[in-house]
């Protein structure tokens, strides 16, 4: 069965950023065993973390794949329409410089920093500066599904949700294909902020035993996964019952109750939502853009 949805009431709207600047956050940090690190973190234009590729591995924390964009270097703190009107899936494009014209698509946001995360292929990377922008065709805020009000949608464009698999039973559940289900006591930072639309928060893979009965170590940027236990539909709390489908945005990090990053998609308080494993289930595999392009 087909869900219906409200896209053609949805508003698009144009917004525009720059690249984010690379930022060193203190010349050491303290990882959760004690271990001292210097390492990139978040910002930049960054040539070889993908979508596809493994949040694992890297020697950096919260790094964020592709092109990092924010509203303006004065205004990065922001929680800016940059970021609330920017869904995962919307098209960019590039506005000034060698690679004007060229289009990718839209990642997601991170919390704190409040940045965009872009995907663009190689050619256009190689032509891009710290000084060009991007325009974003906003488009997703407000998506509902007529015959589901249960369920609440953030975040996410109505032709990614089309694409995406979602299977409507007879029942009346929706089957929604994810990599990874997530249990939700391991969800850290951004519990409890009601920044679900311009943010993103973090899961949790210190304990290696936990990593690998659910299988964490799958996790690559892009992946859609499911976490178990939590209602998103105001902000991020424990609610037995509940679920949470978000979007993988960010690397893994070693620093206390931090790892990889995930943003909501959608959430719901009954059993509506049922997550089925599926290792395609990632935006790149979808839209065959980063390491599935």
């Amino acid at each position: 069965m087909s869900l219906k949805t409200n896209k053609d009431q949805l508003v698009m709207t144009a917004v525009q950023g720059g690249v984010a600047a690379a930022h060193q956050w203190a010349p050491f940090e303290v990882g959760s065993d004690g271990e001292i690190f210097s390492w990139p973190s978040t910002g930049g234009i960054t040539y070889n973390v993908k979508i596809g590729d493994s949040v694992f591995g890297w020697a950096g924390e919260h790094i964020e794949s592709g092109v990092s964009s924010t509203l303006d270097h004065k205004n990065s703190k922001c929680a800016s329409g940059y970021q609330f009107m920017s869904c995962c899936g919307n098209q960019v494009r590039v506005t000034s410089g060698e690679a004007k014209g060229e289009l990718g698509t839209v990642l997601g946001h991170h919390g704190g920093v409040n940045h965009l995360m872009l995907d663009f292929p190689d050619s256009t990377l190689d032509k891009l500066t710290c000084d060009d922008k991007f325009l974003v065709k906003g488009y997703g805020q407000g998506l509902k599904l007529i015959d589901h009000d249960d369920v609440y949608i953030y975040n996410l464009d109505p032709t990614l949700l089309e694409k995406w698999g979602l299977k409507e039973r007879q029942d009346g559940k929706i089957e929604v294909p994810v990599n990874v289900m997530v249990p939700g006591y391991a969800m850290g930072s951004g519990i409890g902020a009601l920044s679900v639309t311009t943010g993103d928060y973090d899961i949790l893979c210190h304990d290696e035993s936990v990593v690998k009965e659910y299988g964490l170590d799958r996790l690559r940027f892009g992946d859609f996964v499911a976490v178990l236990d939590h209602d998103n539909r105001y902000g991020r709390t424990y609610r037995k019952g509940s679920i949470t489908i978000g979007v993988v945005i960010h690397s893994d990090s070693p620093l206390a109750g931090h790892g990889p990053g995930m943003m909501t998609l959608m959430t719901c308080t009954t059993d509506k939502l049922v997550p089925v494993l599926d290792i395609n289930a990632n935006l790149g595999a979808i839209r065959e853009i980063g390491r599935f392009a």
